[in-house]
């Protein structure tokens, strides 16, 4: 049974987001550095 959540289609954005930012990155920084990155990330793309 599939269940269906109410922000599916949000929550797929933003981990999309993180994982391009993490994927662009890499390993390594600090998380002040990620959150960063997803802010801008999120600016561009819209999807805050």
């Amino acid at each position: 049974m599939v269940e269906e959540y109410k922000y599916k289609e949000t929550t797929g954005k933003i981990i999309g987001a993180a994982m391009q930012v993490h994927k662009i990155l890499g390993n390594g920084f600090q998380k002040v550095i990620y959150q960063r990155a997803l802010e801008i990330n999120s600016k561009y793309h819209a999807t805050s």
